[in-house]
């Protein structure tokens, strides 16, 4: 687990998607909670992060975090996102 984190740090990447942008708002080690109302990442798992994504994407996850988080995934195809799953 935390070597997949220390991994994701070191190279900013994953599957295609570039998480430096997402550690801004989550923190490194993805236990921020952006904005002060995000979930903690790091207590997701694979799959729970993956699902949000493509549900940011679509507009059917999310809540008040939905237009923000749906514009800083907009480029990204659901393949991308359905194989980033940061695995925390």
């Amino acid at each position: 687990m935390k070597s997949l984190i220390l991994l994701l740090i070191t190279t900013g990447i994953w599957a295609g998607v570039n998480v430096s942008g997402c550690m801004s708002c989550h923190g490194t080690d993805w236990s921020s909670k952006a904005l002060g109302v995000s979930k903690d990442v790091s207590k997701m798992t694979k799959q729970e992060v993956s699902d949000a994504l493509v549900g940011y994407k679509n507009g059917s996850y999310g809540g008040q975090m939905k237009n923000l988080m749906r514009d800083q995934i907009y480029k990204y195809s659901v393949e991308d996102l359905n194989n980033t799953g940061i695995g925390i």
